[in-house]
């Protein structure tokens, strides 16, 4: 096979949104709030939606962690380097929610090779090798100055690589993805949702803050249960969330969007979960909320699993 044949990729890009799409239909707001989409494109979205759990990790990747079978104290170290980057770069929260589900989906599908038939743990250099990878190439993506490989291995990493190697872990990651790299994420829904958005009583739409939304999505990465949900569950949760963080009440919805769009019953579930352990971990971030990131980050797990690492 030729090598030309081999770097090909069949994905269908016009199955799946971005930021940029042209026939997107209103501005982001000045205040930072969610971009709205008018009219709502039942099709298209509808397409996204039979679309999305093809990005998901495989069904029993929680399992796993759950088990012991995986680490989840590598994974949530490898979380924190890959923000903490992300955010010293400033790079759009998309870029490090796509690292992440890099991350995710390679590991569903391969078991990092074993040091000393040991499993691999917090100090892994394959695990630090594959999180360089998985943010490398979603800066290349998504960003338009993409870093270079010696500048992104910063906060003092116990292994260093040379491009060469880096380069050799791309290949290996988007060959077992398949090189299916533009996923679908939360960040492709949450201005359907946004445009949702009920707060007044005069039935006036008033989208959230998207800086929030986003740092609520980036967090539900530090608990495994999130996993479980599909990326429109997360985003819709997020912007519920969100407005009724920021705006201090209660925030309703056009149903007619919602409630035939995704499920009531999940979308109930996972925002019950970020109230709970996302929100309600800082209850000081709920007063005055501005958007910024919480200052108490939650476990890896959920507390009625079992308690992870705690973040930095």
């Amino acid at each position: 096979m030729a090598i030309s044949s081999k770097l090909y990729c069949d994905e269908d890009a016009d199955a799946l949104v971005s930021w940029g799409m042209e026939d997107a239909v209103g501005e982001v707001c000045a205040d930072d709030c969610i971009p709205t989409l008018f009219p709502i494109n039942g099709e298209r979205f509808r397409s996204l939606l039979a679309a999305e759990a093809g990005y998901m990790p495989q069904s029993e990747y929680v399992s796993r962690y759950l088990s012991g079978s995986l680490d989840i104290t590598a994974r949530q170290d490898a979380i924190n380097w890959i923000l903490k980057v992300s955010e010293f770069y400033r790079f759009h929260p998309l870029t490090a929610y796509l690292s992440i589900n890099y991350l995710d989906r390679f590991l569903s599908l391969n078991a990092l090779p074993q040091q000393n038939g040991k499993k691999h743990g917090v100090g892994s250099w394959t695990m630090q090798l594959l999180s360089v990878a998985c943010l490398s190439v979603a800066a290349k993506m998504e960003e338009t100055h993409v870093t270079l490989f010696p500048d992104l291995q910063i906060f003092n990493p116990e292994f260093v690589f040379d491009p060469r190697t880096i380069c050799r872990m791309e290949l290996l990651l988007m060959s077992a993805l398949r090189w299916r790299m533009r996923a679908l994420t939360p960040f492709d829904f949450i201005s359907y949702f946004g445009a949702a958005i009920i707060l007044s009583d005069d039935g006036s739409v008033h989208p959230p803050p998207f800086s929030r939304s986003a740092d609520l999505i980036l967090s539900t990465h530090r608990v495994v249960d999130f996993l479980g949900f599909r990326p429109s569950v997360i985003a819709a949760s997020a912007v519920l969330c969100a407005a009724s963080e920021v705006h201090n009440s209660p925030a309703t919805y056009d149903s007619s969007i919602f409630d035939h769009l995704v499920s009531k019953e999940m979308v109930s579930e996972c925002r019950q979960q970020m109230e709970e352990y996302l929100i309600d971990t800082c209850p000081i971030d709920r007063r005055g909320m501005t958007g910024g990131p919480s200052r108490k980050a939650p476990s890896a797990f959920s507390t009625r699993r079992l308690a992870g690492a705690a973040a930095p």
